[in-house]
């Protein structure tokens, strides 16, 4: 490609409207700060939004005329709620956003969309959390092994769910979210699908989206649906003897966690056992775990799938 044509494809490029089909879950419980988000996202500049607010058991009343609304009769939980957004919205890319979430910077959406067409590899993006004026941001929410600094990018390997840019066609070819999770480690699972499907998941620090600091172990729920989906995760993905070691591994780790909280560690096990006994995808005929070569990739870019 000579220079002027290569100048010309890169101003067509920039000349393009990214379209955003932008889904966002809701019980109805927080309106105020519903709305919020859904003025952040109206405010998105360079960028064409078709958006939906996905009423979980709630019809959605009160939001703005932009929105559409989709109410489910009953509650299906958070990734199979997303999932049920996405035939409702159009776009080449798929925002889904948390309805205690919002965007403080206008150009977020169109930033994380300029990323993804310079390096189409990319098939989603999580940004930086952090709530303005509020405490600092957990760790947790730095989805590394090695946290280091918030603000530094990188490839990861699992995402928190609160705010996530996708390529759509990554999100077809992955197989969305999965719906029985309920919530816990649905972004693992959502990572480890793009990379097995030959994307990468992107980490982008120099980019923030603000959420609330919420301690989310105050119910034995939490450690109860963290056990249990982390068994579901080795026994849906990972080829043996990948899912025994994965399962293995963290088993050692919260036990050795939570030896002085037989509370928690109660619950925890509990889950665990379930996780064991429990299988949503028993009748699944479309029921395939990791490829090879997508383990081998993630292996290959630093995190394979034991730990």
């Amino acid at each position: 490609m000579t220079d002027t044509s290569r100048i010309l494809s890169q101003r067509f490029e920039e000349s393009r409207k990214y379209s955003f089909g932008v889904v966002v879950l809701s019980q109805g419980k927080r309106l105020d700060d519903l709305n919020r988000g859904f003025e952040s996202l109206l405010a998105q500049k360079g960028v064409e939004l078709d958006v939906v607010c996905v009423g979980n058991g709630w019809d959605p009343e009160g939001i703005p005329a932009e929105v559409k609304a989709l109410g489910l009769p009953e509650n299906l939980g958070i990734p199979a709620g997303r999932n049920a957004g996405v035939p409702h919205v159009k776009g080449e890319f798929l925002f889904f956003l948390d309805d205690d979430a919002w965007l403080p910077d206008d150009t977020t959406l169109m930033r994380m969309a300029q990323l993804m067409r310079t390096k189409p590899k990319i098939g989603l993006i999580q940004p930086r959390v952090e709530e303005p004026g509020g405490p600092d941001s957990p760790k947790r929410w730095i989805p590394r092994l090695k946290k280091g600094e918030a603000e530094h990018s990188s490839n990861v390997f699992s995402v928190w769910e609160g705010a996530v840019c996708m390529q759509r066609k990554a999100f077809d070819e992955c197989g969305g979210w999965p719906g029985p999770f309920w919530y816990a480690h649905e972004g693992i699972e959502l990572a480890w699908r793009v990379w097995d499907a030959g994307y990468t998941v992107w980490y982008m620090g120099d980019l923030a989206v603000a959420h609330p600091v919420i301690d989310p172990r105050r119910h034995d729920e939490y450690f109860y649906m963290n056990a249990r989906n982390r068994v579901w995760l080795a026994r849906r993905n990972l080829p043996w003897p990948f899912s025994w070691a994965y399962v293995g591994s963290w088993t050692l780790m919260q036990c050795l966690k939570w030896a002085n909280k037989p509370h928690q560690l109660r619950a925890w096990m509990e889950g665990w056992r379930a996780g064991w006994k429990l299988d949503p995808w028993a009748d699944d005929e479309d029921r395939r775990k990791l490829s090879k070569r997508g383990v081998l990739r993630m292996s290959r870019h630093g995190r394979p799938p034991i730990i």
